[in-house]
């Protein structure tokens, strides 16, 4: 059976890698995907200890690691994302990725990794697109956001990444109420069971679709 194999970008904790780690050896040789790596944009991300203890290699393309502090502190953001975009492109290659999941990774990709992987990269964010998206929505500002705003539901949302923030083609979107009592902290318990079903649905969906090909 071919699977697609896959690289997985992070930055912070890693509850999403780990519901795709636990799909894929649930699943076993019937597993559509085969996670070949995990890159971070920070070297602290605990994302890091999940894929060790799977197994899984990994490599950290923070601004620093890739540029060096000196030259990363007196460059814009647009320089830092091409550079981390660049390292991360070459990353994917050595470990021979055809297909990539940004699972929480913060850093919104540039240049040629988004030609390379073109339809191939799919984005997870914690609303319901194109509500709630775009730069600083991200974690608990998005849930504050749509809490200050009144929604009556908010969710998650898996799509394919075009270079944009938060904008490409929208697979799938899990939905779940906003309580009135909801605080930030509640309303993502709420969804990140939904994000964990959502993932994995969007990389086995990616999968059927790229292997057809």
């Amino acid at each position: 059976m071919k699977v697609l194999k896959t690289a997985v970008l992070v930055s912070g904790g890693g509850t999403n890698l780990q519901a795709l780690i636990d799909y894929q050896i649930a699943q076993g040789d019937s597993c559509p995907y085969e996670i070949v790596c995990v890159i971070s944009d920070s070297k602290k991300a605990f994302a890091l200890e999940r894929a060790a203890k799977a197994g899984i290699p990994s490599a950290i393309c923070s601004p620093y690691a890739v540029m060096g502090e000196e030259v990363a502190k007196a460059s814009d953001r647009d320089t830092k994302r091409l550079a981390v975009s660049n390292a991360m492109l070459e990353a994917c290659e050595k470990y021979g990725a055809e297909a990539i999941v940004e699972a929480g990774c913060l850093t919104v990709l540039a240049g040629d990794i988004l030609k390379k992987y073109e339809n191939r990269i799919i984005n997870l964010h914690p609303a319901l697109l194109p509500k709630f998206g775009g730069v600083g929505m991200f974690g608990h500002h998005v849930h504050e956001a749509v809490i200050a705003a009144g929604e009556k539901e908010s969710g998650c949302t898996i799509h394919i990444a075009d270079g944009g923030c938060d904008t490409g083609k929208i697979l799938i979107q899990k939905k779940v109420p906003v309580m009135p009592d909801d605080t930030p902290d509640t309303l993502y318990a709420r969804i990140a069971p939904k994000e964990h079903e959502a993932i994995v649905e969007g990389l086995c969906m990616l999968a059927e679709m790229t292997l057809q090909k």
